[in-house]
């Protein structure tokens, strides 16, 4: 447990990892202790084979986890490998060798601007507090691109109305400023104006009725509410908003490099995944304008 803990707090204060994720590499690595313990009474986890790593994996297929999920745990497993070599606790990682399970690629379906257009049009702009809020979620999540992390984390010092600028911590603690359209400007004031009737004392934008920060769960709510009497798409979440604002700034010529600014991405390899569901337009727009395509040629 004390390695485990070390672990944790090297993620933390080292690599500035957020809560959430530090939750998922302890839970992981916590199961994995447990399944040792259980299976071959073997509790210190520096002495674990890559045999008995092997039988934790068939363990969690037969358990019908998906092979993503499972591959997401064992990357956990071998940052905590990789972290006892380092402080010298074993000479070699056991899954040093290791090769993940193979995924089927998960393309997401944005929503249309049609869709996020009608979806934030169900809410009234001089409704009440809870209504104002709403509309400020979706808004924000989809003329700034933040992942539900950041918007959650939101604070009222975080906006310059007067430059139109939001500020954003995002993983590792990287700032990064984005622009806000005009109507989520004028969707935070009316928010705002209802946020200071209440009285509410926190620096956190965005507020539950009782004045407690916003959580995971309520935002995903917000999300799949709406969007469930606009859309038919299957995936109605706070990343399929993200998802939008990538594809349509993609759409419209948006360079990739500066998307990948707005996003926050560390390399530019995560922001291509988002010109997949571009490349329908990009085929439309090259047909349209190729002298040699099918469209223009003289039959």
């Amino acid at each position: 447990m004390n390695q485990i803990k070390a672990f944790t707090e090297y993620l933390s204060l080292e690599k500035k990892y957020s809560q959430h994720t530090l939750t998922a590499y302890y839970n992981d690595l916590i199961s994995f202790r447990d399944f040792c313990d259980v299976e071959f009474s073997q509790p210190a986890l520096e002495d674990i084979s890559y045999v008995q790593i092997r039988s934790w994996i068939v363990n969690l297929v037969d358990q019908g986890i998906s092979n993503r999920s499972i591959n997401r745990k064992v990357s956990s497993l071998k940052s905590f490998y990789k972290f006892l070599q380092r402080t010298k606790q074993i000479d070699t990682n056991p899954l040093a060798s290791h090769k993940a399970l193979k995924t089927s690629k998960n393309v997401k379906t944005p929503f249309s601007t049609k869709e996020v257009g009608a979806a934030i049009d169900l809410i009234s702009s001089k409704g009440t507090f809870k209504e104002q809020r709403d509309r400020l979620i979706i808004e924000l999540l989809y003329s700034t691109g933040i992942r539900r992390a950041e918007l959650i984390d939101l604070k009222l010092s975080s906006l310059d109305l007067h430059s139109k600028t939001i500020k954003v911590l995002g993983k590792r603690n990287k700032e990064r400023l984005i622009p806000l359209t005009p109507t989520a400007v004028e969707s935070i004031k009316n928010y705002i104006k209802q946020r200071e009737e209440l009285t509410m004392h926190t620096d956190h934008l965005l507020l539950t009725s009782k004045g407690n920060k916003i959580y995971e769960t309520l935002v995903y709510r917000v999300i799949n509410n709406y969007f469930s009497n606009v859309s038919t798409k299957t995936q109605k979440s706070p990343h399929i908003l993200r998802h939008s604002f990538a594809t349509h700034l993609l759409n419209e010529g948006a360079d990739l490099n500066s998307v990948k600014e707005l996003l926050g991405h560390s390399s530019l390899a995560s922001t291509q995944v988002y010109t997949h569901s571009s490349l329908d337009q990009i085929k439309k727009v090259y047909n349209k304008a190729h002298p040699r395509s099918d469209k223009n040629q003289d039959l």
